[in-house]
């Protein structure tokens, strides 16, 4: 029988990691990369033009939980690595799982039609493949989110995906819009050469430290945030545990946060704050040319602004026939699966509440691998939009509705909705922690 053939749409994290799952399950696979490198958004200056790492980016996720479970980082990497060596390390990935030689590198798809029993994906310049399968793994990152406010700014103007570097803003007044993990690493970031940093938080935030009494706060969370523990108990130990670091979110100028939300780290910005080096504000009311105006009646002169406002999903290579987007939001089974459209999946669309987006991430790929094998028997179409409905109404109740959280996603409740899957089907997930006992591997990059 001939083997089955799946191509698989970039070569970031989500990309690599499918094929290294499917290649391990008997499959064919060829990864279509618009850029020239693998790695995707951590590669900086990625000639994709999809990547927004800026010179100091840092994965915000202990190393330790955020590697491949059967690949993990080197002994002697930082806590929490920059991007050079995240893109290192995924280089290194894709070399011991021998991905390279199925990546065709400069190829953007422009087009994904059914076609059959399964798929022709067309590339920019014309050619065309027909697969089995397609995997989806371009990433959410890319199209900025831009706020309507700025439209009568007169100063200088980019989203977080454009920045780079903080010598241009130096002697400045730069406002940075938006209080999640971009926009504190880049108001801390060009804060230390501009005259005068400003960080707008329109919703409450809740800034924990990214160390607590020593070790990740990851450590000290996962030892008093039981599972069986609800929410509401499990925000009121994390305000109460940042407080005990930091004080009162009011006391810098920013809301705590009363519903649950995407909580933040950082190491440095409410030092930063203490030093005077950043001001925070409350939401913009209205701009006219260089004077922000704020909702609580201050009014700032502002050189530069940094929109750290978030991404539009971008899916257009598929047709609105095609596309699972319904709104911001993915009506996807388990997040992955296309109800209406069997060997359609998707990898790495979401924003997990906590947690390693990399290993997430890698157990989507496994479920993948699981479903197209036919380990995973999946439900009939309308059972899998009935669960769809269902998780987008949990999911409501929990979290805000604005756009930001169309794609949230809870760790522990996610895992054990994969979990039911396989052991419905009489399997078993991979999943398992890697033995610390064994050395990682060496990085051997021959690859540029």
């Amino acid at each position: 029988m001939q083997r089955k053939h799946f191509g698989i749409i970039g070569a970031g994290v989500g990309g690599l990691c499918t094929a290294r799952h499917l290649l391990a399950a008997g499959f064919d696979v060829t990864i279509f990369e618009a850029g020239s490198t693998v790695g995707g958004l951590w590669v900086y200056n990625n000639d994709s033009g999809r990547s927004p790492a800026y010179r100091s980016l840092r994965i915000n996720s202990e190393a330790k939980v955020t590697s491949f479970v059967d690949f993990p980082f080197r002994d002697d990497i930082p806590l929490y690595p920059g991007h050079e060596e995240m893109a290192r390390y995924l280089r290194s990935y894709a070399d011991r799982f021998d991905v390279y030689r199925h990546v065709r590198f400069r190829s953007e798809v422009t087009a994904v039609e059914p076609e059959g029993d399964g798929f022709r994906l067309t590339l920019r310049d014309g050619e065309s493949f027909r697969f089995d399968g397609v995997v989806v793994a371009t990433g959410h990152q890319s199209i900025p989110r831009h706020p309507p406010e700025i439209a009568n700014f007169t100063g200088d103007y980019i989203h977080a995906h454009a920045y780079r570097v903080p010598e241009p803003y130096a002697g400045q007044r730069v406002l940075v819009i938006g209080p999640g993990n971009s926009g504190v690493d880049i108001a801390s970031d060009i804060c230390t050469v501009t005259d005068k940093t400003y960080l707008a938080a329109r919703s409450p935030v809740l800034i924990m430290p990214r160390l607590m009494f020593g070790v990740p706060n990851s450590r000290v969370l996962g030892k008093i945030e039981l599972p069986f523990l609800p929410w509401r108990a499990r925000l009121w130990l994390r305000t109460m545990m940042t407080r005990i670091f930091h004080g009162t979110m009011e006391s810098w100028g920013f809301r705590t946060p009363r519903t649950r939300t995407h909580a933040i780290s950082h190491p440095t910005l409410i030092s930063h704050i203490a030093w005077e080096r950043i001001m925070a504000k409350p939401a913009i009311d209205r701009i006219d040319g260089r004077s922000v105006h704020f909702v609580d009646g201050s009014e700032e002169q502002i050189d530069a602004i940094i929109a750290a406002t978030g991404y539009e999903t971008d899916l257009p290579f598929l047709s609105e026939a095609t596309s699972p987007m319904q709104g911001p939001k993915m009506m996807l089974y388990n997040r992955i699966v296309h109800p209406d459209y069997p060997g359609l999946y998707f990898v790495g669309y979401f924003d997990v509440t906590g947690g390693s987006n990399i290993r997430m991430m890698d157990e989507q790929a496994e479920y993948v691998a699981a479903v197209a094998s036919g380990a995973i028997a999946l439900p009939d179409p309308e059972g899998m939009k009935q669960a769809i409905e269902e998780d987008y109404a949990w999911q409501a109740r929990q979290f805000p509705g604005s756009p930001r959280y169309a794609l949230e996603l809870d760790p522990v409740r996610y895992r054990k909705r994969l979990a039911a899957d396989y052991a419905r089907n009489g399997g078993r997930q991979r999943r398992t922690a890697p033995d610390q006992t064994t050395p990682a591997p060496p990085y051997a990059v021959p690859h540029s």
